[in-house]
C-alpha cells in the first residue's frame, strides 16, 4: 500500500473515531440529562435519563457506530500494512490484533444500544430495566476487544521506539495509550474515541512529514 493510501485511510479513521464518539453521545444523552452505566442500578433515575429519549437516536446510534468503526478499521488495516514494510511478523500481529478490537467493538457497541432501544420501547418499566440489565450482563463479553486495541497500540510504539519505522522516538506519544491515560483522569466523555482519533491525525500529519 503506497504512503498516500495510507494517509487517506488515516483521515478516514479519524473521522470515524469522531462520527464514533458522537454516536456514543446519542446512546447517552437525551433533553440534557447524561445516562451513566451506574444509573441502571436505580430504576428512577434510568427511567429520568430517558424518558425523552427518541427510539430514532438510539437506532441511528447504533447505525452511525457500525459505518463509523468501518471506517476506523480501514485506518488501523492501512497502518498495519505500513508497518509491515518494516517487520511483516510485528505488521501481521498488528493487523490481527486491530480486526479483533474492531469487529469485537462494533458489536459491543450495537449490544450497549440495543437493550436500551427495548428499554425505552417497553415503556421504561422495571421488568424492562431487568430484562435490559440481564441482556447487557450476558453480552458485555464484547468488552474484550479492547484487548486487540491495546495489543495494536503497544506494537506500534515498540516499532517506532526501536527506530525501525523512521519516524523520530518522540512519535510513540501520537498513540491512542498514552493518550487515554492523559484523558483518563478528566469527566470528557468518549475518551477512546477521543484518543484514536488524535493518533491518526498525528499519524497522518507524521507520515505527511517524514515518509
Amino acid at each position: 500500500m503506497d504512503i498516500g493510501t495510507v494517509k487517506v485511510l488515516c483521515l478516514i479513521a479519524f473521522a470515524g473515531h469522531i462520527i464514533c464518539g458522537i454516536t456514543d453521545f446519542m446512546m447517552s444523552y437525551s433533553k440534557g440529562r447524561r445516562f451513566s452505566f451506574a444509573d441502571i442500578k436505580d430504576p428512577a433515575r434510568m427511567d429520568e435519563a430517558f424518558s425523552h429519549m427518541p427510539l430514532k437516536q438510539l437506532e441511528l446510534s447504533m447505525l452511525l457506530g457500525a459505518v463509523s468503526l468501518f471506517m476506523a478499521g480501514l485506518g488501523y488495516a492501512a497502518i498495519s500494512s505500513w508497518a509491515c514494510e518494516y517487520s511483516s511478523v510485528w505488521g501481521l500481529v498488528g493487523f490481527i490484533s486491530a480486526m479483533f478490537f474492531i469487529v469485537l467493538i462494533t458489536a459491543h457497541h450495537i449490544l450497549c444500544a440495543a437493550p436500551l432501544w427495548f428499554y425505552v420501547k417497553l415503556q421504561r418499566t422495571d421488568e424492562a430495566l431487568e430484562a435490559a440489565t440481564e441482556f447487557f450482563n450476558r453480552t458485555v463479553i464484547a468488552s474484550i476487544a479492547y484487548i486487540g486495541l491495546i495489543a495494536f497500540d503497544i506494537i506500534l510504539l515498540v516499532m517506532i521506539a526501536s527506530g525501525k519505522t523512521g519516524l523520530p522516538k518522540i512519535s510513540c506519544l501520537v498513540n491512542s495509550l498514552p493518550v487515554f491515560v492523559l484523558l483518563a483522569p478528566t469527566k470528557l466523555p468518549a475518551k477512546g474515541n477521543i484518543a484514536n482519533s488524535i493518533m491518526f491525525i498525528g499519524l497522518f500529519i507524521l507520515l505527511s512529514i517524514y515518509c
